[in-house]
């Protein structure tokens, strides 16, 4: 296969910060993609409709001219989130989604929630009200394993939430487990999951095999290969439950290579050329269109996108850097190209 057209897709997981950076990185993912669910980490988070729709504002102004892109919003949940504001969430046409962040588990996420099951009353208002609720979906009990923390929330807490809100649509962000693919599959038909790249692409090994490699630092961190195998799995299978969520998250070169170092890889760039080369090695590039473009606006309740990307057979280097930004893979070849 020379030439590869699908519907275009949309990006169900994806950070684009704010000010320069924002500018910098929304024209990759515009190019590609006709929609993206943003998530509202800034600093200071987006908690509430106001400040999403001011946030979306500067989104569409840094939409190069060319491009046609729409932000879908969503807001950040935490202790103090307002019945009053889920309602006014559920009465606003730009906000799709309340994002859970447990206090501590990733970038920017020290205004998340310390204990789930204190926000049970918040999470029967989004039932109600059927805005879905995005799970980063892990543990911060710092005596938990790091590679076991997000099956230790779906034991913890993830199981006891799907059985008190059996109507509340819910996606567990960026799965990175065997396990949690099961849940997935097991669950009712209410709960999804989004799989990035770079979890489909690479094990462990990557990150640190014959030395630390920072660029591959994410959060949840990079699993067992038998985990790699079955994120490939779910995502080929075309069951509509797993579809396309970067989680593209860009950080400058040097708050990456860092004594302490930022959680995020940067894939926007070439973030379908990405997932083209993960579904071609596994013979099932007729799954991609499902993956990356139908089963995350049938989620959302969205219709389906009427234009359509090209990618062409051909190889070419990712640059070394982006505007200060090192990219997922950099230095490396891809072997398709949006065109």
């Amino acid at each position: 296969m020379k030439t590869f057209t699908l519907t275009r897709p949309d990006d169900c997981h994806l950070h684009v910060r704010s000010g320069a950076l924002l500018k910098a990185v929304l024209p990759h993912t515009a190019r590609q993609f006709a929609r993206a669910i943003i998530m509202p980490n800034l600093k200071p988070p987006v908690t509430t409709v106001a400040q999403a729709l001011v946030y979306r504002d500067e989104i569409l102004q840094a939409i190069p001219a060319d491009l046609s892109f729409e932000p879908l919003m969503t807001l950040y949940l935490t202790s103090a989130t307002t019945l009053e504001e889920i309602e006014r969430a559920a009465q606003s046409e730009h906000i799709y989604a309340f994002k859970l962040y447990p206090a501590g588990a990733t970038t920017n996420s020290d205004a998340g929630v310390a204990d789930v099951t204190s926000i049970y009353s918040l999470l029967a208002a989004l039932e109600k009200q059927d805005i879905p609720l995005l799970i980063h979906g892990e543990v911060t009990d710092t005596e938990c394993d790091i590679f076991d923390r997000e099956k230790q929330f779906i034991d913890q807490y993830l199981i006891d939430i799907v059985k008190h809100f059996p109507n509340l649509r819910m996606v567990l962000e960026h799965v990175t487990t065997k396990e949690a693919v099961q849940f997935v599959e097991s669950a009712n038909s209410t709960v999804a999951a989004t799989i990035t790249p770079q979890h489909l692409l690479f094990n462990r090994n990557a990150m640190l095999s014959g030395g630390i490699k920072p660029h591959y630092y994410c959060l949840p961190i990079l699993k067992r290969e038998t985990h790699r195998q079955a994120l490939v799995q779910a995502a080929i299978s075309g069951n509509a439950k797993f579809f396309l969520g970067t989680d593209s998250a860009p950080h400058l070169t040097h708050l990456k290579v860092n004594a302490c170092g930022c959680a995020g890889c940067y894939t926007a760039f070439g973030a379908m050329e990405l997932y083209a080369e993960i579904f071609e090695q596994a013979n099932a590039l007729d799954k991609l269109e499902g993956f990356a473009s139908f089963y995350g606006a049938d989620f959302y309740r969205l219709p389906r996108n009427i234009g359509t990307i090209t990618l062409q057979k051909q190889t070419w280097t990712i640059p070394a850097q982006y505007d200060e930004i090192t990219p997922l893979k950099a230095g490396e070849e891809l072997t398709w190209k949006i065109i």
